[in-house]
Order: C-alpha cells, then structure tokens, then sequence
C-alpha cells in the first residue's frame, strides 16, 4: 500500500505522463484515434441514415423516429443505474450507443441484404432465402457487429472494464443504440404499408410494429448481446496470465448471443403460436435470469467495497465510517444530496466523484488479492489515492452526514449482560454501527 500521505509523481513516472520511453507516432496518438473514430461514426451515421429515410420516406422515418426513441430513455435509465457502484465515464456509453445505431447497423444492413440476394441467386427461392437470412445470416452478422463495441472497450478502455456489470452495461448501452436505429427502419416501413393500404388504428401495421417491437420486446437485442458482455466481463476478472480464458469466454458469450437471436428470429416459424411461444417460454425467463444476474453481482460489488476498503480506513486514508457508507447505496446518495445543499453543484460532483474513486480502490485492491491485478498496481492504487486525498475536505463532512442518517438504532436485549449494566450488550467485534 502507498505511504502516507500522498507524494505527487515524479516527471517520468508512469502516473506523470512523460515517461522516458520513444514518443508515440503521430497514428497513435490520442486525438488522432478520437478524431478516427468520430469521423468513422459520423460518416456511418450520415450513411445509414441516408439509407433508412431512402426505405422508409421522409414521412415514414419521422414516425419511425418518433416511436423507436420511446423506450430509449428507459433502457438507458436502466443500465445507468445498474452501473451506479462504480460509474463508467459518459464517453463510453456515448460512444458504445453511437456504434450501435450507426456502424453495427449499417454492417447490418449491408451484409444482412447482400447475403440474402446472394442466398435468393444462389437458390433460386426467395422465400427460403428470407427465412435463412433471418435465422442464420443476422444473428451472426448482427451480434458479431454489436459485439465489436464491447470488445474496443475492453481492449482500449481496460481501467473502466473491470467486472460483468461493466460487460453488461456496455453491451447492453450498444445494442439499445442498434435497436434504435433498428425500429425506425422497421416502424417507418410499417407506416408506409398503412400509407398504401389505408389502415389507420389498432388494425393498422405500424400499432402491430409498434406493439411487438416497442411494447413486447424493447429489451430483445439488449438481451442477446448483454450474453456477449457477460463473456468479456467474466474475461475481465480473469488474470493475465490466462490467456485462453480471456479469449474463449468472450466468443462463448457472442455464440449463446447468436443461438438466442436465431431462436428468436425463427419464431415465426414454429407455428401460428411460435411467436408467443418462444416469448413467454423462453425470452421472459431468460431476460428474468439475466436481471436477476445483474443485480446480484452488482449488491456482489457493494460487498467487496465494505470488505476491502478498510485496510485504507487503518492506514488512515479514509474514516472508520467510510468503508461502510461507501457500501451501501442510500448512504452515497444522502451524502451526495448533503454536499450539494451546502456547498452546491461542485461540492456534490466533488462527492460523487470521491464515491467513484473509492469505488474503484476497492475493486482494484479486491483484484490484486486474488493475483488478477496488472503490473501497474502500485501505480493506479496511488492515483486513486491522491484522487481521493484531494477531495476528502468536502466529502468527509458529507459522508459523515450519511454514516450519522443511516446509522441503525441499537436495541437492548432484554436481559442483563454480564460485565455490562442491564439492557446495555455487550459490541461485538464485528459489529459497525454505520452499515446500512
């Protein structure tokens, strides 16, 4: 563990930034791989959308726009809050979204339609051609598409992706954004058809899209590509040193992500009650097992900062309290809400962000107990120490706040205790009156 208290680095430390090793050339540096990336996601996003509006027509896409964006604030909502222990930075989920509504789909689009024609050429019958690009073609093409975005992640942001919840939020972030893009190709071609027949209402095809699509199954390619970041999550807690872990739990994730996506794709094909079927037989409990998955490792995570975080309340870094607040959710709220009504919207960011950092210590001591950590331990323990000192004047107070809210009220037995005045127990060892 680092001494006490924090030393700044030195120039030419790895935590300095200017390290003594060749300067990078000029491809890699950061900017030119962020102006990359966003030139590739732009030019995919002017693409694609070029290409639904030419399907659909200016008309279609707006409807198709305005019912695909529904179900987005609460799919979003839902993996922000899942990922509340230790927040991911928004450039990531920002990022994972974008590749998913505009260079996921767009590989879609282009591959699904040309192995579909070639598939129709090839045999002759258009019919089958239809049915094996939807149960074989855009599984594959799809998940492995969505699945790119987890691994760049993972490869290129390694200090955010330490765990499954990381996995399952950026996976999830990513085919909510492919999902999007999506239902407006398919809303907007359903009001097209209603344009051309007529039909208005609850009969009409766009309130059918709508209901299956938006209403039934918003969490169906959330659901499929989350199994893929499960895989790269798992990898994650892996140690280096297994290699071949790393890689096949990754590719068993996207081949569980592909076979879910068939079998849904294929519904239709079992039957006139295939469809109803498979979703209530299959696709409700799978999404059920996997929230309950979720939620259970990330209370998992909650546990692990309780538990490793007071090695650095002894050395001194943190309060005696902290471990415990830091642990439980309420508690990190209340703080949060204390420093932002007395010191305001700086003083609460500075709360939220030493809860972070916290956060991480945690999960990056829990990782070097178990030889999962990397050769730059020692380093990120101190950056996130000297995170953490820096911000400790306006978060201690805060934090304090909450231990005092969320502090259980001792019950006396009922009893005398012996060596103790009668109805007042004796502390247990283990006890800590600010857990929450």
């Amino acid at each position: 563990m680092a001494t006490f208290p924090p030393h700044p680095p030195t120039p030419g430390s790895p935590a300095g930034g200017t390290g003594a090793g060749r300067p990078a050339r000029w491809w890699q540096r950061t900017w030119v791989r962020y102006g990359a990336l966003i030139t590739l996601l732009t030019l995919s996003g002017l693409v694609i959308l070029a290409l639904v509006r030419e399907q659909t027509g200016t008309e279609g896409f707006l409807v198709g726009l305005g019912l695909a964006v529904l179900p987005v604030p609460l799919l979003m909502a839902a993996f922000r809050w899942l990922d509340r222990v230790e927040p991911g930075p928004w450039r990531n989920l920002l990022f994972s979204f974008a590749w998913g509504a505009c260079a996921a789909a767009l590989i879609a689009i282009v591959a699904n339609s040309f192995a579909t024609r070639w598939i129709a050429t090839a045999t002759a019958d258009p019919t089958s051609a239809d049915t094996l690009g939807a149960t074989v073609i855009a599984p594959i093409v799809e998940e492995s598409a969505k699945a790119a975005a987890v691994l760049l992640v993972f490869l290129f942001r390694r200090r955010d992706f330490t765990g499954i919840v990381d996995g399952v939020v950026i996976a999830g972030v990513t085919a909510t954004g492919f999902a999007f893009t999506e239902n407006i190709l398919y809303l907007g071609t359903a009001f097209g058809t209603d344009q051309l027949s007529g039909d208005t209402g609850i009969a009409s095809v766009t309130a059918a899209t709508f209901f299956v699509r938006v209403i039934m199954s918003p969490f169906a390619h959330p659901l499929f590509t989350v199994l893929t970041g499960i895989g790269f999550g798992i990898a994650a807690l892996s140690a280096d040193r297994h290699q071949v872990r790393r890689v096949l739990l990754p590719l068993t994730g996207l081949l569980l992500a592909m076979g879910m996506h068939a079998v849904w794709n294929g519904s239709s094909a079992f039957g006139e009650y295939g469809f109803f079927a498979v979703y209530a037989a299959f696709m409700v409990p799978a999404f059920g097992l996997l929230t309950w998955l979720a939620i259970r490792t990330r209370q998992r995570e909650l546990g692990t900062v309780r538990a490793e975080l007071p090695a650095y309340a002894m050395a001194g870094w943190l309060t005696m309290p902290e471990p415990f607040v830091l642990g439980s959710m309420k508690a990190r709220r209340l703080a949060r809400d204390y420093a932002a009504h007395n010191g305001g919207r700086a003083a609460g960011r500075a709360v939220e962000e030493y809860e972070a950092y916290a956060t991480s210590l945690a999960f990056l001591r829990h990782r070097g107990r178990r030889g999962r950590a990397g050769a730059d331990f020692v380093v990120r323990e101190r950056e996130l120490l000297r995170e953490l000192w820096a911000r400790r004047d306006v978060a201690r107070p805060a934090l304090a706040y909450a231990a005092r809210v969320t502090a259980p009220t001792p019950v006396p037995p009922p009893w005398p205790v012996y060596g103790y005045p009668y109805g007042q127990a004796a502390p247990h060892p283990a006890y800590n009156p600010y857990l929450s």
